[in-house]
């Protein structure tokens, strides 16, 4: 079932919308506004013009004609005279002529004494054609109304209630019979659902909570990265429980119009409370929930009505009320405080990236349907995945599943999988874009990064190297954290510096000069050195404290401000100690790549015959060459996804 603020939402067994869902507008159709229009017109034309084509000959040589003998009939139609001639006069058996504008009195006496039959017709429109052309104008003009009211009404989101439904409430309603996501669907969030199995069992049961006292939380905030499934758990709980599932986007109660978003903030919170016990599911909650007045969403009297108008609902849920709401975001730092205070959304559940046991839960969820070959290790898979999330491991899933039914297999197999994974955090293969000599440079490059990884003792695992280009790089080295990290060790970093100068170090020492390669390496080797002395206290010279470079995103790492908290002498002494850092792995890399120079020019050269290597090959390969140093596990295990050092 796909969420769509103006898809038509049915049963998938009855095909019937959910109870409470308004019915979309029926569009009108322009096409039978057309045919009725050309219909009309050819009718008018037919009945108007479909007379002979006779010249009209001058009215002096009808009388002369009528004289002679030589007409047989007239008939009078208005002003114009049309006849029959007793004998084809010129090959014509027809003639027409106009009545001039003073009335000849004599006509008729000179018709009857010379024997002509006379005919008349009425000169007006049938009755029919002068109703149709009194009454089309305005049947055009209100066709046109309709047709602008219901375009109008489809673009601010009108329901039922017609053009000045876009007031009311967007939120999609589903029953508990909707869908059949349950808590068993979503794996890898223990703890998420031990939290929200209370709301189940108070929305399933509310009177057992109050005999005893207790009030349940009016909103609970699900916090996490993108993809660890917080909409998923929203449409389980509401499932769980049996009870009705309002779902909108935050976004969707923004309109143009000051004072729409509260508007259908309370008619909302008004159903909800009619179908109570219920459940609101507000997603993107950041979206009208931003802090008033700073900038980030301050000066927007829309989006503050809004927030305004979902702060007095909450406040006005009374105890008795079986109404919860659920709100997601990945951004609770921009969070008004108002909205998080006891009393509106008293609990918060923070989702984080599944760990290794999860992942193996998740993707066995996914791979319920997909006929997956016996050599398909669900461990081995979710060990090569760390740092993946719900909507990641589903992707992996079906890409593996894609690339099977492209080699039209009947099962999906270990190798679709890995191919699947290097496609997913690599892209895809552009094996056409390099020329030999970038081909070179490129396998040299990418030996530094490898043999840097396989030789120091803190790194970590060497997983796979490859100079075939996959989306932006030109070479990938691949490596394989052993656990999943939440702290880093000093060693460890410098480590990994080490690790991402090793391809620019190796330029360096077999072919004589370095490349733009090295951009994203230097890049990424610069703000790791810039946090291990600024927030992480690695620095002597610095010390324990913590410089504010910018602000960061709570989940995904990347600075969001440029703002800084410290002196322009700090900030020489920081430049310093950054430089400082890397200036030391890189003489570490340089050093580790001398002295294993015949190792590095030999892996540079299977690269170039073969392209990809894993790290059974490269073992093979140097195993007479270099001695490969004992992994040593990390004392924490980690939340990080497996890195790709790429030129």
């Amino acid at each position: 079932m796909v969420d769509r603020p103006n898809a038509p939402l049915k049963d998938p067994k009855s095909g019937h919308q959910p109870q409470g869902t308004p019915p979309p507008p029926r569009p009108f159709d322009g096409h039978v506004l057309m045919w009725l229009f050309t219909v009309f017109a050819v009718y008018y034309l037919v009945s108007t013009m479909a007379q002979p084509g006779v010249e009209p000959i001058p009215y002096t040589d009808f009388k002369r004609a009528v004289v002679e003998d030589r007409v047989a009939t007239v008939t009078f139609e208005g002003d114009q005279i049309r006849g029959v001639y007793r004998s084809p006069a010129d090959g014509t058996e027809t003639f027409t002529t106009v009545l001039p504008s003073v009335q000849d009195d004599e006509l008729l006496y000179l018709l009857e004494q010379h024997d002509v039959a006379v005919k008349a017709r009425s000169s007006q429109q049938p009755r029919l054609l002068q109703v149709l052309l009194a009454v089309l104008p305005w049947l055009l003009i209100i066709a046109f109304f309709i047709y602008m009211s219901r375009t109008l009404q489809q673009r601010m989101g009108g329901g039922r209630d017609g053009f000045f439904s876009f007031s009311k409430s967007k939120a999609r309603l589903f029953e508990s019979t909707d869908h059949d996501i349950s808590f068993e669907d979503v794996a890898g969030a223990e703890g998420a659902k031990q939290d929200l199995q209370e709301i189940v069992d108070f929305l399933s049961d509310p009177e057992r909570f109050r005999k005893l006292g207790a009030k349940m939380p009016h909103g609970i905030l699900m916090m996490g990265p993108p993809g660890t499934g917080k909409t998923l758990l929203a449409k389980a709980t509401a499932h769980e429980a049996g009870v009705p599932f309002y779902s909108i986007s935050g976004s969707e109660f923004i309109e143009m119009f000051v004072g729409v978003g509260a508007s259908r903030v309370r008619d909302m919170f008004a159903e909800a409370r009619r179908k109570a016990p219920a459940l609101i599911f507000i997603d993107e909650i950041d979206s009208v929930g931003r802090v008033r007045g700073t900038g980030l969403g301050g000066g927007n009297d829309e989006r503050e009505q809004t927030l305004n108008q979902v702060l007095a609902e909450m406040d006005g849920f009374s105890g008795e009320e079986a109404v919860v709401v659920l709100a997601a975001t990945n951004r609770p730092d921009v969070l008004d405080p108002a909205l998080l205070r006891p009393g509106r959304f008293d609990r918060k559940v923070t989702l984080e990236l599944p760990q290794r046991e999860a992942r193996r839960e998740i993707l066995a969820v996914h791979t319920r349907k997909v006929p997956v070959a016996r050599d398909v290790d669900l461990s081995e898979l979710a060990g090569i995945t760390v740092g993946f999330s719900g909507a990641d491991l589903a992707n992996l899933v079906n890409e593996a599943a894609l690339l099977a039914a492209r080699d039209n297999k009947t099962e999906v197999n270990r190798e679709d999988f890995n191919k699947a994974h290097d496609k997913v955090v690599m892209g895809s293969e552009r094996r056409d874009l390099l020329s030999p000599s970038e081909r070179k440079r490129t396998a040299v490059h990418e030996s530094g990064h490898a043999l840097v990884a396989l030789l120091l003792p803190e790194s970590d695992p060497l997983r796979q190297v490859s100079i075939i280009p996959r989306g932006r790089a030109l070479g990938v080295t691949a490596q394989l954290p052993a656990e999943d990290r939440h702290n880093y060790a000093e060693n460890y970093l410098k480590t990994r510096l080490s690790v991402m100068l090793g391809g620019r170090c190796a330029e360096k020492l077999l072919l004589g000069n370095v490349s733009s390669g090295a951009a994203n390496d230097l890049e990424q080797a610069t703000r790791l050195a810039k946090m291990m002395v600024t927030q992480w206290g690695m620095s002597e010279l610095i010390g324990p404290v913590h410089f504010r470079i910018g602000a960061e995103h709570p989940f995904l790492g990347y600075e969001l401000t440029q703002e800084k908290d410290f002196s322009e002498d700090t900030a020489r002494k920081i430049d310093e100690e950054v430089h400082r850092i890397i200036a030391e792995a890189e003489a570490q890399t340089d050093k580790t790549l001398t002295d294993n120079k015949a190792a590095l020019e030999k892996l540079a050269g299977a690269l170039l015959e073969q392209e990809t290597l894993d790290k059974e090959a490269v073992d093979a390969l140097l195993k007479d060459l270099v001695d490969v140093p004992p992994l040593v596990p990390p004392a924490a295990s980690a939340q990080e996804r497996q890195r790709a050092t790429g030129s």
